[in-house]
């Protein structure tokens, strides 16, 4: 690969601006940068399909009788933001529970 390509794909694709910080860059962490940036893209790529299919999802609808009506009814049945965070941070439906049932103790001896 030339000198000047390096450069070039150093400035364009891995957001580098120094010109001698690219030169100390060995050509095997070239090419994993340059695999990295790649990999952005696609995640990237991704993301933009994502976001073309829920587009398509949201709109939707179904046959209810005679007429059509939305698949979701609001925002939340369609993408429940709550269920999801609970799930990545451990609180289980449970624990949820057991917090409304001491709410509930609390209240009954106060």
């Amino acid at each position: 690969m030339a000198y000047e390509q390096i450069l070039i794909n150093s400035f364009r694709y891995l957001g580098m601006t120094n010109i001698s910080d690219i030169e100390r860059m060995t050509l095997y962490e070239y090419n994993i940068r340059m695999t990295a940036a790649q990999l952005s893209w696609l995640d990237k790529e991704k993301l933009i399909h994502e976001l073309a299919w829920a587009n398509q999802q949201v709109q939707a609808e179904k046959k209810v009788g005679k007429k059509t009506v939305p698949v979701y009814r609001s925002f939340e049945e369609f993408f429940n933001y709550q269920k999801i965070e609970d799930s990545i941070m451990g609180v289980s439906e449970l624990s949820k529970q057991d917090k409304k049932f001491q709410s509930l103790l609390t209240k009954a001896n106060s």
